[in-house]
């Protein structure tokens, strides 16, 4: 089983209110200038997931909502911390998820 660490909220806040696509961009250039494999994703839409543990996450919020889905808990620990209105969640998958 792979389990996933995820930061949502609504998908105003994410894309609009908080730098998060200036963040993804630069954890996406550290991770490329060290050799890493890329273990996040930024989901806009959670209704257009064909995935049942994500769209569940939907619920959780009146508003469409957007997330970042990662398998390292450190990194969306640091989600919280930078961007702090995010809810913070976790899930086990038996299979690895298509983004």
């Amino acid at each position: 089983m792979t389990k996933y660490y995820i930061a949502m909220a609504s998908k105003k806040f994410l894309l609009e209110q908080e730098p998060i696509e200036e963040m993804l961009r630069e954890r996406t250039q550290y991770y490329e200038s060290n050799n890493l494999a890329i273990d996040f994703w930024f989901i806009k839409d959670l209704q257009m997931s064909n995935s049942p543990e994500i769209a569940k996450f939907q619920d959780y919020l009146k508003r469409p909502a957007a997330m970042i889905v990662s398998t390292n808990e450190t990194f969306i620990n640091w989600i919280k911390l930078r961007v702090q209105n995010v809810l913070v969640e976790s899930f086990e998958s038996k299979g690895e998820l298509v983004f």
